[in-house]
Formats: C-alpha cells, sequence, structure tokens
C-alpha cells in the first residue's frame, strides 16, 4: 500500500488477500468496523469510503452518537459486540441490527422478551469463551449445545458463534476450535451459519480458518488513547 491508500482500502486489500489464500470469496467476509470510543469526526471517512457495518461495545454510546450519523447514512448497520446486561435488551433490540454477545441463560429470555415487544428479530451470534478465561464473558464450551437449543425454542435468530481468543497466545486452534464447534452443532457457514472472529492483529488468520465476520478496529481508526 502506498501513502495515498486509506486505512479502509489497505484492510479491505487485505481482507481479499487472505480470503485468496485460502481459497474463498473476499465477498463471504464481513468488515465490522469497531468504532468504539471514536466519535462521528473518525467515522466519517469510513462511511464516506462506503464502509456501512460498525461495531458498538456499549449500549449507552451507541444511543448517544449514531441517531445523527444514521439519519444520514440510513443503510448502517450497527452490531453490538461487547457484553450486553439483561436489563439493556429492549435498548439494544431497539437500537441494532445483530448482537455478537449472546453469552447466557437470562441474557436470551430477556433478548426474546424484547424481540417479541418490539416486533423484530436480531440475528445473535452466540460468545464462545473458548480459552476458558475466567475475567471473560462468554458461554462455557460445555454449555453451549443447551444455550443453543434454548434459543431454537425462543425462535432466536441465531447468525453463528463468537470468539475472543486469549491475549499474547497465538490464536489459530482458538479459531480452529470455533469453527469445529459450530460444525458440530449445525452453525458452520456450510451450513447457513456464522463465525465472528479475528481483530485487527489477527483477522487474516481467522479468515483463513473460515471466519465470516472480522471486527476490525486499531486498522482503521487507530491506537485507542
Amino acid at each position: 500500500m502506498d501513502s495515498t491508500t486509506s486505512p479502509l482500502e489497505a484492510v479491505r486489500a487485505r481482507i481479499a488477500a487472505a480470503a485468496r489464500i485460502a481459497g474463498r470469496k473476499p465477498t463471504a467476509i464481513t468488515l465490522v468496523a469497531i468504532s468504539k470510543t471514536h466519535e462521528a469526526p473518525a467515522i466519517l471517512p469510513l462511511l464516506a469510503g462506503g464502509q456501512r457495518i460498525f461495531g458498538e461495545n456499549r449500549v449507552q454510546e451507541a444511543a448517544a452518537k449514531w441517531p445523527p450519523l444514521r439519519e444520514a447514512y440510513p443503510d448502517v448497520a450497527l452490531h453490538l459486540v461487547g457484553q450486553l446486561q439483561s436489563n439493556k435488551a429492549e435498548e439494544a433490540v431497539a437500537l441494532f441490527d445483530c448482537i455478537h454477545s449472546l453469552d447466557r441463560p437470562s441474557l436470551l429470555t430477556a433478548l426474546a422478551r424484547a424481540m417479541d415487544k418490539a416486533g423484530r428479530r436480531i440475528p445473535c451470534f452466540v460468545q464462545v469463551n473458548i480459552g476458558a478465561e475466567e475475567q471473560k464473558g462468554g458461554c462455557a464450551i460445555a454449555d453451549l449445545p443447551a444455550l443453543l437449543a434454548q434459543a431454537r425454542a425462543a425462535d432466536l435468530p441465531l447468525a453463528g458463534l463468537m470468539c475472543v481468543p486469549p491475549a499474547s497466545i497465538e490464536a489459530a486452534p482458538f479459531f480452529a476450535l470455533l469453527a469445529k464447534l459450530a460444525d458440530d452443532n449445525g452453525l458452520s457457514p456450510d451450513s447457513g451459519g456464522g463465525l465472528s472472529m479475528g481483530m485487527s492483529e489477527d483477522f487474516e488468520v481467522a479468515i483463513q480458518l473460515g471466519a465470516t465476520h472480522v471486527r476490525v478496529g486499531s486498522a482503521l481508526f487507530g491506537g485507542r488513547a
């Protein structure tokens, strides 16, 4: 990339190259631009460049900054990628178009109730605690089949599985494990499911292991203060 290449163009090129290496179509990978902590001046260049899918961590932050941006760009889709409290389920269903952090029965119940009330169904990725880390959210691997069964019984649209591998460890084995879990539970990309995995430092590896959604922040926006 030369000095005139924008960060968005550079990330798109890297996604396309990783897809080609994996024998996949670049169009099979969705770029979720993680705009958390960034305000409109940083987001506008990506919108001007055609990016329309953005990820936020917090309901309150997204509610504060996105309404005017969505008025100008009504085709924007917002994805919630951070942990969600059950008491925020109604707000999340009203604001977001996809949720990546369904991880427990109580949240599932709250989301199903909120979707029934709102009359809209929001696709949800089930977040798996792929490294069994106590400090992280996510469904335990052993509890995954039961949570998926509960989601299906509640008519919650399942988008697939999501993970955040442990930091400072090679991510590939964790991505491969998530892909296997998806395959075992009828949520593989070949079955119409998705894999939300890979961030700025490892999304190319994730694509080679089947990611359908990559969540990229710092490579697009630079580091956060």
